[in-house]
């Protein structure tokens, strides 16, 4: 992905919410935690063969998107899907595999994929049409995992940056 204008007009992109959970959903707010290889400090996962571990360490969701998602009638909310981070100001459709993301003023990570919706998500949506958040039927509407580049800390409010990868790599 080329650099460029990651963030939607007039907003500066930002940690809106830090969700975490003993395992299932909805993830709950916390105002800090630690992100590590591992994922959130304080955020567990119930089925490790589809959450979690290195290559999914972080779950980010866009609340544009959940806010267009409840204007169709659709019971979501920030944490309801098992997002760990849901972002502000950041132009989700630019937010795709490969792009690196500074949260705050440490923590860097890399998306490496959309995420598949899966059926404990499905009271988030009207009549369980899991397909509204399905990268497939629905482009740029999914939620994306990612890798930890750099670990940190992270609080809500803090700026979001797009940052290029280190010279050799991508485009």
């Amino acid at each position: 992905m080329t650099q460029g204008n990651e963030r939607l007009p007039g907003m500066i992109p930002r940690i809106f919410q830090i969700n975490v959970s003993e395992g299932g959903v909805p993830k709950l707010p916390v105002q800090q935690t630690r992100i590590t290889a591992g994922g959130l400090e304080g955020d567990k996962q119930k089925h490790l063969k589809f959450h979690g571990g290195p290559l999914r360490a972080v779950c980010l969701y866009s609340l544009e998107r959940i806010q267009a998602l409840q204007a169709e009638g659709h019971p979501i909310f920030p944490g309801a899907t098992g997002e760990n981070i849901t972002v502000s100001g950041l132009d989700w459709d630019r937010v795709v595999p490969g792009v690196r993301l500074m949260l705050g003023d440490e923590a860097v990570i890399e998306i490496l994929s959309y995420t598949e919706p899966c059926a404990a998500i499905r009271h988030c949506f009207v009549g369980g049409d899991l397909k509204r958040m399905l990268q497939a039927a629905s482009p740029g509407w999914s939620r994306v995992y990612a890798r930890v580049i750099e670990e940190g800390v992270a609080t809500v409010g803090q700026t979001i940056q797009v940052v290029p990868p280190p010279a050799g790599e991508g485009s």
